[in-house]
């Protein structure tokens, strides 16, 4: 590949940044929706929520500390705008001739305000915990083991961000007496149950995404070119490991 055909680091972190906003945006909206995979009862957000823990780690190694917590902040605001639209869109009535009437519209875009609230709280606490867990695993391994920072941060990132979700959105409500008319509390045990179920799976996931993250790491370094993508994740390393 010649210097013209190299992609600036721009338009990687452009990419990147594509790709993981729209990801996490859609786990969100679909999220609401319980699918059954073998033996867990999962969000249909959880399939393609890796997606975004490939794109973290990417992020994390090229362009440190910083690009992974403003693009997370970004990504939040960009949640709460959109979920502020559907409520708006649930306020104002459908025509009769409208192919979407208010009832099915509310079902697919209204979801609960409390696992709104968790979702965004897990989404922002677990992404600091991942890019935290990422340099001191890189720090400790002095750069080596690739597949242990990645797949070491997702693993503790993602504990956080299930536990969050589920203690929020499912049992604080509960708890605090504020649950719609007929639902039942979710109690301790089920919370659990629940929590462990999709932090197993996405640890399965995690652990079995290891050889995505060598291809794209690959993939990107073909792309910036060797020099420049080494210079890029010392560049990285330095900045995020600064005391």
């Amino acid at each position: 590949m010649s210097a013209k055909e190299k992609l600036s680091k721009d338009l990687v972190y452009l990419i990147l940044s594509g790709i993981f906003i729209a990801n996490a945006l859609l786990a969100e909206i679909i999220g609401a929706k319980l699918i059954q995979v073998g033996y867990f009862t999962l969000s249909l957000g959880v399939i393609i929520w890796p997606v975004v823990f490939v794109t973290t780690d990417l992020i994390n190694e090229y362009f440190g500390k910083r690009g992974v917590r403003n693009l997370s902040l970004f990504t939040a605001a960009l949640v709460v705008y959109a979920f502020g639209v559907f409520f708006i869109g649930m306020a104002i009535p459908a025509v009769s001739f409208s192919p979407v009437q208010d009832g099915p519209f509310a079902t697919v875009f209204g979801q609960s305000q409390w696992i709104i609230v968790g979702s965004i709280a897990a989404f922002l606490v677990s992404q600091l915990v991942d890019v935290f867990v990422f340099w001191v695993i890189r720090a400790r391994t002095k750069g080596k083991l690739l597949w242990l920072r990645a797949t070491g941060s997702t693993a503790v990132s993602q504990l956080v961000d299930t536990f969050i979700v589920g203690f929020i959105g499912l049992y604080l409500p509960g708890l605090l007496n504020m649950l719609p008319e007929g639902q039942q509390a979710m109690t301790l045990p089920q919370l659990m149950m629940t929590c462990l179920s999709g932090y197993t799976f996405k640890l399965i996931v995690a652990v079995a995404l290891t050889p995505v993250i060598y291809i794209a790491h690959s993939a990107i370094d073909r792309a910036l070119g060797r020099s420049e993508s080494k210079h890029m994740i010392e560049d990285a390393a330095r900045e995020s490991l600064r005391k």
